[in-house]
C-alpha cells in the first residue's frame, strides 16, 4: 500500500470522522429532521390505523370430572375443585384456545370478515381472514403458568368483547366436547344398569315362585325337618313320617335351584349397588358442568392505543436516516477524486483557525 493511501487512512480516524460529520452537519441535520417530520406524519392515524389492546388472564382448573371432584368415595380419584391446574392443564387450555372451533365461532359472532375489510368474493378470503385473526388474537403462557389472551383491534370495545367472548367460549367448547364423551359413557352404564336390574327382578320372581312351594330357607328347613323326621320315626308315627317325607321331597326338588338363585341374587345385588354408584356419577358428568377456568383478569375497553408507538417509529426512522446519510456521504467521498477528503478537512481546519 502506498504512503499516500496510508496517510489518507490515518487522517480518517475518529477525530477526522468527527470533523467530517461536522463539515456535513447541515446536510445531516436537514435529512434527519425531514425524516423525523415524515415519520411523525406517516405514523399518524391518517396512514396507520391505531390498534387497542385488551387482555384476559386465566388459570386452568385441576379437575374436569364433576363426579370425581364431588361424588367419588375413592380418595385417590377425588380432586379439589378449587385447585389451580398445572403445566399439563395449561398446555391443554392453549391447544383448546387455538382450535378452529373457537376461532370459527368468534369469526361468526363478530362478523370478522367484514370487520377486517376482507372481500367475501376473494379467492383466498379465508386465508386472509385467518392470517388477520392470528396476527390480532394471540394466546401465550405466562411465567406463572396462567394463560393470557391478547386481542388487538381498531375498536377498543370490540377488542375487549372478543377477548371476553373467547374466555367464555373456552368453557362451552370444552364442556361440549366432554359432554359428548360423558353422554356415551353414561348410556353404556345405563344400559348395563338396566340389564342387571332386569336380571335381578327375574331372579326375585323365580325365588318367589319357589317360596310358593314352601322353600324359604333350604339349609335350616332341611335340618329341622330331618330332626323332626327322626323323632316321628322313633315314635312310629306313620302319618307324620309321610308328611315330613313329602316336605323333604319338595326341598330336594327345589332346594338346589333356591340356593343357586339366592347366592347369585346376593352377588348380583352387590354388583348393582356398585353399578348404581357409577351410574349416578356418569349421569352427573353427562348433565352437569363446572367452570373450566379461573378468571384472574377480565378484558376492559382500553383508553390508549397500543399500536403504533409513534416515538419509537420516529426515533428509529431518524436514526436510520442519519446513518444511511452518513454512509452515502462517505461512499460519495470515497469515490471522489484522490485527496478530496483530505483537502476538505484541511480547508475546514484552516477556516476554523482563521475564525479563532
Amino acid at each position: 500500500m502506498s504512503e499516500n493511501k496510508l496517510s489518507e487512512i490515518r487522517d480518517f480516524d475518529s477525530t477526522s470522522l468527527g470533523m467530517f460529520l461536522y463539515m456535513w452537519r447541515k446536510h445531516l441535520i436537514i435529512i434527519s429532521l425531514s425524516a423525523a417530520i415524515l415519520a411523525i406524519i406517516f405514523s399518524s392515524s391518517f396512514f396507520i390505523t391505531p390498534l387497542y389492546k385488551s387482555t384476559v388472564v386465566l388459570f386452568p382448573v385441576s379437575s374436569n370430572s364433576v363426579s370425581k371432584a364431588l361424588l367419588s368415595d375413592q380418595v385417590a380419584a377425588k380432586s379439589d375443585i378449587l385447585e389451580f391446574g398445572e403445566d399439563e392443564q395449561t398446555e391443554q387450555m392453549l391447544q383448546m384456545l387455538n382450535s378452529n372451533i373457537i376461532r370459527d365461532r368468534v369469526v361468526q359472532k363478530f362478523n370478522l370478515m367484514e370487520h377486517y375489510g376482507i372481500n367475501p368474493r376473494s379467492k383466498y378470503k379465508y386465508t386472509s381472514l385467518y392470517n388477520e385473526y392470528e396476527s390480532n388474537i394471540t394466546f401465550r403462557r405466562t411465567e406463572f403458568m396462567a394463560v393470557k389472551i391478547s386481542v388487538l383491534d381498531r375498536d377498543p370495545q370490540m377488542a375487549a368483547d372478543i377477548a371476553n367472548t373467547i374466555s367464555e367460549l373456552l368453557d362451552s367448547t370444552k364442556n361440549s366436547m366432554q359432554r359428548e364423551r360423558a353422554m356415551k359413557g353414561f348410556l353404556i352404564v345405563q344400559q348395563e344398569y338396566n340389564r342387571l336390574s332386569n336380571e335381578i327382578a327375574t331372579m326375585e320372581d323365580s325365588l318367589n315362585r319357589i317360596r310358593e312351594f314352601g322353600v324359604f330357607d333350604y339349609e335350616s328347613q332341611s335340618e329341622m325337618i330331618n330332626q323332626q323326621l327322626a323323632i316321628e320315626i322313633a315314635k312310629g308315627n306313620t302319618r307324620g313320617i309321610k308328611a315330613l317325607e313329602e316336605r323333604l321331597a319338595v326341598l330336594a326338588r327345589y332346594g338346589g335351584a333356591y340356593v343357586s338363585l339366592r347366592d347369585q341374587l346376593e352377588h348380583e345385588k352387590k354388583q348393582l349397588s356398585y353399578l348404581k354408584a357409577r351410574y349416578e356419577e356418569a349421569k352427573v358428568d353427562a348433565e352437569e358442568n363446572l367452570p373450566q377456568k379461573f378468571v384472574v383478569e377480565s378484558a376492559y375497553k382500553a383508553e390508549k392505543k397500543t399500536y403504533p408507538v409513534r416515538w419509537i417509529i420516529v426515533l428509529i426512522t431518524t436514526l436510520s436516516a442519519f446513518l444511511i446519510s452518513v454512509m452515502v456521504i462517505i461512499s460519495i467521498e470515497k469515490f471522489a477524486k484522490p485527496g478530496t477528503v483530505k483537502k476538505k478537512l484541511h480547508f475546514q481546519k484552516k477556516e476554523e483557525s482563521i475564525s479563532a
